[in-house]
């Protein structure tokens, strides 16, 4: 850890970005916007725009990396190439902010980012409070708001913004380039098994804009979700951080258990088995007093069913010995 701490120690540490994007449109203008004269150089990762991003980012003076589409495209993938490229840039980078190409920099999150990172040696990654640009818009933008909102301190997992410390990244082998959803918190389990923490602080991070409007949105982001949990579990399950094993059973036992268990009781014991289902709406109150909304507390118990299905998708795909896709919800 030496080696680290004195790279945190310069006076002025280098801070280079990697944006990752397809079709963003204005949402990429603006997050390209916020980085610039924040951080040297920005690397732009496209995967396949069809909108202009591409011609919109260098003529922002923006270093781009066109991904090469005939290998399955993930946002993992797409990080580790434009750290790649960032380093053979300016290859004694100490630092490296990731962020979604829907996204908007505030203004001193790099400042605040840095100063925390230079006391903190044993930080592997920061980040701060990503916030929804539109919550008002629609129902399920404010859940994306609310599910932003974690505790600040030390943290299990970042998202898909957040500063790296080159040196740790490089350590740890990068995002496992494979996964199609979360990236972000298998990374950082490695990087805390190596001794690392991931840290979150109090300040004002990114805007992002999720742009969901329709149920079939936020059904697809939760089947992702599932995915995620499916595939962690796969990977770490049987570590002793037991990584997602709790978010499966919980899915499953919301979405296959009960139902399972009111057919099979029903036909032994008769209709009064059905009472069972009944576990629906007192879990539906019960989340509504905790949570203040009767929409994001049906949602949440909807959620357990779209999750089921990405885990189901995840172990299906694997059974058959083929590779996942992206599930993209905009």
């Amino acid at each position: 850890m030496s080696d680290l701490t004195a790279v945190s120690t310069r006076p002025h540490p280098s801070v280079g970005a990697v944006v990752i994007g397809r079709n963003e449109g204005e949402r990429l203008e603006r997050c390209l916007a916020s980085l610039v004269g924040l951080a040297s150089p920005v690397v732009y990762v496209d995967s396949g725009s069809t909108d202009g991003s591409v011609a919109h980012a260098r003529g922002l003076g923006v270093d781009v990396v066109e991904l090469d589409l005939s290998i399955p495209f993930t946002a993992a993938r797409a990080r580790n190439e434009g750290f790649q490229r960032l380093l053979l840039l300016q290859p004694d980078i100490d630092f490296v902010q990731f962020v979604d190409g829907d996204c908007e920099v505030v203004t001193d999150w790099i400042s605040k980012a840095l100063d925390f990172m230079g006391g903190h040696p044993g930080c592997a990654v920061v980040c701060g409070r990503r916030r929804e640009r539109f919550p008002e818009r629609s129902v399920y933008n404010r859940l994306c708001d609310s599910e932003w909102d974690t505790p600040i301190g030390e943290a299990d997992s970042c998202g898909g913004d957040a500063l790296f410390r080159s040196s740790a990244l490089l350590a740890s082998g990068g995002y496992r380039a494979g996964l199609i959803a979360g990236e972000e918190p298998e990374l950082c389990l490695r990087l805390r098994r190596a001794g690392w923490k991931v840290c979150r602080i109090d300040a004002e991070m990114t805007l992002h804009d999720a742009a969901m409007h329709r149920f079939s949105q936020w059904w697809k982001r939760s089947v992702r979700s599932g995915h995620a949990y499916g595939e962690g579990a796969w990977l770490h399950g049987r570590s002793p951080e037991r990584h997602w094993v709790k978010e499966n059973i919980r899915a499953l036992a919301w979405a296959v258990g009960i139902p399972g268990a009111t057919v099979l009781l029903g036909l032994a014991y008769g209709h009064w088995a059905w009472l069972l289902l009944g576990l629906y709406p007192a879990q539906v109150i019960r989340l509504r007093l905790r949570s203040g909304s009767w929409v994001h507390a049906g949602l949440s118990v909807l959620s357990r069913f779209a999750e089921t299905l990405g885990i189901w998708r995840f172990h299906a795909t694997r059974w058959r010995g083929q590779t996942g896709h992206i599930i993209e919800y905009k």
